[in-house]
């Protein structure tokens, strides 16, 4: 009898704009993306096949939703980061074949792997392996997926001398089987997926720096160099990568307030700021600012204690949640904790005396200082600090008045980073954490709420999925600062759980208790933190009613001293924080000097200036000058100082 044919099952793909392809048996990733088109074809550098990462080379044997992804996307610029770790260790087994390599994943903005080796890396050895790694590129070597019994790769790489690739291996279970990529001579562990060819990685990379690393990032164990790089889909972003990368560092808030004179930091006091004068004059100015803004949209403020009894932190549930993140201090048999924020205290102020419905919204502000214990390894100037202050506030309200404080919250919040200088504003909706209080009913209700008062603010919201606070779900406020980097930074939490869990209560219409809703919220969050990336933000180059110092006046010869004095005068009495500069210096080096320390007016007065009652006025990066009597640009300087400030 003839054997019958073999007849293979059909696939249909369905894709992302819902139309499908039919196809008479199994079809890869790159097969589908051939037939779809020679450009897709080209720029394909993965599937994602029911909603799972894979290779161009799988195998789709069963009707799916299949989407090709492309270097557009973050899937694929992810998978040319991890695949430039790849061939970053590729080359440096090329060069220096005694090297070990361990790990190697994809980060933001780039990749890093940790490799073992006696002798340490150097610059230059930095640079031969980059240009090794492009070499590896113009090769176009096949990157394949080999699946190996557990053992045998265990063994495989110990008889390599790769013992920290045995390690992992030897983790996984007994009997598994473990997926492995080869490219060229190389070969490594790896779940993937990868792209089908090193060639498709291009050449918009650059290695940028060495850094130490233990090995599985355990101090106990033996450490590692670590190699980073930089990888980007096209070579026009990674040049805009690296300029961004240089303003950064020109933008360095470190380094600007040292040429400032704001501030600075040492070792005695790790995670804690020393304010210069001028710094706190800038600290001041932002304070009273947002002070001001608060007291007028009905906030009264308060002041709690720092040092709180460990009793109350285990009633809020931050003592399980925060403890390893508190200073602590015993005295008399008692532990107490300096607080690492402000809501409790807060529901204690609340809970004092009898509170009616009437007396709602009750919106509650503290400049707070709080602490927490943050690894020193983390710390980074004003933007990781173990010491700070929190614009903080918390608002008692109904249910019924979560929408009209939550618009009212965003409409103050977007107007105070517009006077700041901020105006590209994402906001994120953080829902609830695997990790927190409350049941799933009073989750439902602070989620819904929060979505609700959203809606009516018509504010456009994207996702955060399980970011939200371990007591509500948040907005998050992101701010993107002059280049292109996003920093978040206010917030707004609905909390069911806290009022709950301390008691807070109100009379209500019906003459029974309720629970109040806790908005938590902050609209600068760190205040230290806040003026880090102010700096940042504007170079140093702070707007007029911001700058410690407004004007400096200048001499151009001491025959000028006296009217400079009779400058200054006038600048103080009309509001301006000014000083006088009369040194027996050039006013070259004057100009230079304060341009360097980012003082945004110069009035340079010299003999002539003195004998007509002017000024000559410069302003900080221009090229020309106006020459003003004096009482006119005292009174036009002062308008412009005033600033935000006047309108407060």
């Amino acid at each position: 009898m003839a054997q019958e044919a073999q007849v293979e099952n059909p696939v249909r793909v369905t894709l992302p704009d819902g139309s499908a392809r039919d196809y008479a048996g199994p079809v890869t990733g790159a097969d589908l993306a051939a037939d779809i088109g020679p450009g897709l074809a080209k720029a394909a550098l993965a599937v994602r096949v029911d909603g799972a990462l894979r290779d161009l080379a799988f195998v789709i044997d069963r009707d799916a939703e299949v989407a090709v992804v492309t270097a557009k996307e973050d899937d694929g610029l992810e998978m040319l980061r991890h695949d430039a770790a790849h061939v970053m260790a590729e080359a440096v087994k090329e060069l220096y074949p005694e090297v070990q390599v361990t790990i190697g994943p994809a980060i933001e903005n780039g990749f890093y792997y940790d490799f073992a080796r006696p002798t340490p890396f150097t610059p230059e050895d930095l640079e031969r392996i980059e240009t090794r790694m492009h070499e590896i590129v113009d090769r176009d070597e096949a990157i394949t997926r080999e699946v190996w019994a557990r053992n045998d790769a265990a063994r495989f790489f110990s008889e390599q001398g790769e013992h920290y690739k045995a390690e992992i291996i030897g983790a996984i279970p007994e009997g598994e089987e473990v997926s492995l990529y080869r490219q060229g001579g190389f070969i490594d562990l790896c779940r993937g997926p990868h792209l089908p060819s090193t060639g498709r990685l291009g050449h918009a990379f650059k290695l940028m720096k060495l850094a130490g690393a233990y090995w599985r990032g355990d101090s106990r164990n033996e450490m590692l160099q670590r190699i980073y790089g930089t990888a980007w889909a096209t070579e026009k972003q990674l040049k805009d990568h690296l300029h961004m990368l240089e303003e950064a560092e020109r933008r360095d808030h470190r380094r600007l307030g040292r040429e400032m004179g704001l501030y600075h930091f040492q070792d005695v006091a790790a995670g804690s700021v020393f304010w210069h004068p001028k710094g706190w004059t800038l600290y001041r100015t932002v304070q009273d600012y947002i002070r001001k803004r608060v007291e007028a949209a009905g906030y009264v403020e308060v002041n709690t204690p720092q040092l709180v009894d460990r009793s109350l932190w285990e009633s809020s549930g931050h003592w399980e949640k925060f403890r390893e993140h508190m200073f602590t201090a015993e005295t008399e048999g008692k532990v107490l904790a300096l607080k690492p924020m402000n809501c409790p205290c807060h529901v204690q102020i609340f809970r004092q005396g009898i509170t009616s419905y009437r007396d709602l919204p009750v919106r509650m502000a503290e400049f707070g200082s709080c602490h927490r214990n943050e690894p020193s390894g983390a710390l980074h100037g004003l933007m990781r600090v173990r010491a700070f202050v929190q614009d903080d506030a918390h608002i008692f309200c109904t249910e019924d008045q979560i929408t009209s404080e939550t618009k009212d919250f965003c409409d103050l919040l977007l107007s105070v980073y517009k006077d700041f200088g901020f105006d590209k504003v994402t906001v994120k909706f953080a829902d609830r954490p695997p990790v927190r209080a409350g049941d799933d009913e009073t989750w439902d209700r602070a989620e819904a709420a929060l979505s609700a008062a959203t809606a009516e603010t018509g504010l456009e919201t994207v996702p955060n999925p399980a970011e939200g606070a371990f007591y509500g779900p948040k907005l998050e406020f992101v701010l993107r600062d002059a280049i292109g980097r996003d920093w978040q930074l206010g917030t707004l939490q609905v909390d069911f759980v806290l009022p709950e869990r301390l008691d807070a209560a109100y009379v209500g219409e019906d003459g029974q208790k309720h629970r109040p809703v806790m908005l938590h919220r902050a609209i600068l969050g760190s205040l230290e933190r806040f003026i880090g990336i102010l700096v940042e933000h504007h170079a140093g180059r702070l707007p007029l009613w911001l700058a410690p110092v407004q004007a400096m006046v200048a001499t151009i010869t001491n025959e000028a001293d006296a009217y400079a004095a009779e400058v200054h005068a006038a600048l103080r009495a009309a509001g301006l924080r000014a000083e006088a500069d009369l040194r027996n210096e050039k006013i070259n080096y004057k100009v230079r000097e304060h341009s360097l320390a980012k003082v945004p007016v110069m009035l340079v007065v010299g003999a002539r200036e003195a004998a007509d009652g002017t000024v000559a006025i410069r302003r900080l990066g221009g090229k020309t000058q106006e020459v003003l009597a004096l009482q006119e640009a005292a009174a036009r300087l002062a308008e412009e100082a005033a600033g935000p400030l006047a309108r407060a």
